[in-house]
């Protein structure tokens, strides 16, 4: 895990901390070869410099993102934002479904949208192909 990662869990409490340790075990372990840092203050992996999942604290929970989720078509991910990013909020890490943790993420490998190159597309997200 990145050194920045493990700083971004100290500066949490206990709870959320707990919450996000938890996260990126599973995001490590099924995620490989994913580059992971702290970007624009958060964790978040990457596929070939492309955003693919990472977790932020929000006021009252922490929330996984995943970059292309609305394209999962999944049960607990919801819509997040203008473009095709999906979100699930934890109060507690009791409340993270591996099951459906490790199936959100084999997907995220499969099921990506072009966030890498938007600016240079003027905002048009492309797919990639699988």
């Amino acid at each position: 895990m990145h050194p920045d990662i493990k700083k971004y869990h100290a500066a949490l409490k206990p709870k959320d901390r707990a919450i996000c340790i938890r996260l990126a075990r599973e995001i490590e372990r099924n995620l490989k070869g994913a580059e992971s840092k702290v970007w624009h203050g958060h964790p978040v992996w990457f596929l070939d410099g492309n955003p693919i999942v990472g977790y932020s604290k929000l006021k009252d929970c922490i929330r996984l993102l995943f970059w292309s989720g609305q394209s999962f078509k999944e049960k607990g991910l919801a819509a997040e934002g203008s473009f095709k990013a999906a979100e699930v909020c934890y109060n507690d890490a009791d409340q993270i479904r591996i099951r459906d943790l490790k199936r959100w993420l084999t997907r995220a490998r499969t099921i990506q949208w072009d966030y890498k190159n938007i600016v240079r597309r003027k905002g048009r997200l492309v797919r990639i192909p699988a």
